[in-house]
């Protein structure tokens, strides 16, 4: 029997992307090789308001919709679509604001069923953005003083400072820490046999965690730069700003929280709350985004109310 793919994808709010992303999808299904199918499309909607779940087709493809009655975060609706995709042997991760190509599917796909592919648990493919550029998709692991060299900017200065790969032209392929959560295929055993997606992250960070765990655990993540997908980047948290800050902040002290040592813990927290606000700050200014100041204040507020509800439980 060819080796199932199944394709989760969490919405919120992305109806016109969500129709598009499911559109591309046939085609590149059709692509694959007689030892591959597409063999289930399962859309997660977290309660959207937009009627995002209205009217959805994906082809003569399987296409489950599950809809939340609350919006449960990305790391959880995602486990939720796992969870419903049946028997298969490769899971993809696809944002709604993706659009997949002729090789999107088919190539990661002869990678991982190749040699070279034996110990690859990961595989992202290369993105490009409206602009037609080549997006910088993959980072390393969080590392404190990466924190710290973004909080000073010195990593404006030298990209190899920060988390992002920004130095790198992701041109070609290569093992990387980890590759970005808009195009993430995983074997289906390996997803199983870590538990998914940490749950604690709501959204953001959720899959460098795991890619961390899936390299302890022996496994690699692979780019690709001979595939190739859209994503326009951003998406619906373009709505929340101040939101989507909270989040990438919160999920961030959970991330070296959870794999960080002390002290680096200590400098993430210094770098949060001490040198990343004034630096937001003047950078906002210097731009001229006054409209964001609100939002900038807005985030750390609910980032303060957190860590005071956290430390009062424990």
């Amino acid at each position: 029997m060819p080796a199932s793919i199944a394709i989760v994808i969490v919405n919120w709010n992305s109806r016109d992307q969500l129709r598009d992303c499911l559109a591309s999808i046939p085609r590149a299904a059709a692509q694959l090789s007689p030892t591959h199918r597409v063999s289930a499309i399962v859309v997660v909607d977290n309660h959207s308001s937009d009627g995002s779940e209205l009217g959805l087709q994906a082809g003569e493809l399987p296409l489950t919709l599950l809809r939340n009655s609350s919006n449960r975060g990305f790391a959880a609706a995602c486990n939720q679509g796992a969870a419903a995709v049946g028997d298969c042997d490769l899971i993809l991760f696809l944002n709604p604001d993706t659009l997949v190509f002729d090789d999107s599917l088919a190539t990661p796909a002869r990678v991982l069923d190749s040699p070279m592919g034996r110990d690859v648990g990961i595989i992202g493919i290369q993105l490009c953005d409206d602009s037609q550029q080549v997006a910088r998709s993959c980072s390393r692991f969080p590392r404190a003083g990466q924190v710290l060299s973004q909080a000073l900017g010195l990593d404006r200065l030298r990209p190899s400072l920060g988390q992002a790969m920004r130095e790198w032209d992701h041109a070609s392929s290569r093992t990387v820490e980890q590759v970005i959560g808009a195009f993430f295929m995983v074997r289906t055993d390996l997803f199983s046999k870590l538990g998914g997606f940490d749950e604690r992250f709501f959204v953001y960070f959720e899959e460098v965690d795991f890619a961390y765990r899936a390299l302890q655990a022996g496994w690699r993540s692979l780019y690709i730069a001979d595939a190739h997908a859209f994503h326009k980047g951003g998406g619906t948290s373009d709505q929340i700003r101040a939101k989507r800050l909270f989040y990438t902040l919160r999920s961030r002290l959970q991330y070296f929280r959870k794999h960080g040592s002390t002290a680096s813990v200590l400098v993430v927290l210094a770098s949060t709350y001490l040198l990343e606000p004034a630096a937001r700050l003047l950078m906002l200014v210097a731009a001229r985004r006054f409209g964001e100041l609100g939002d900038l204040a807005q985030a750390y507020k609910m980032l303060i109310a957190w860590q005071a509800r956290e430390r009062t439980a424990s």
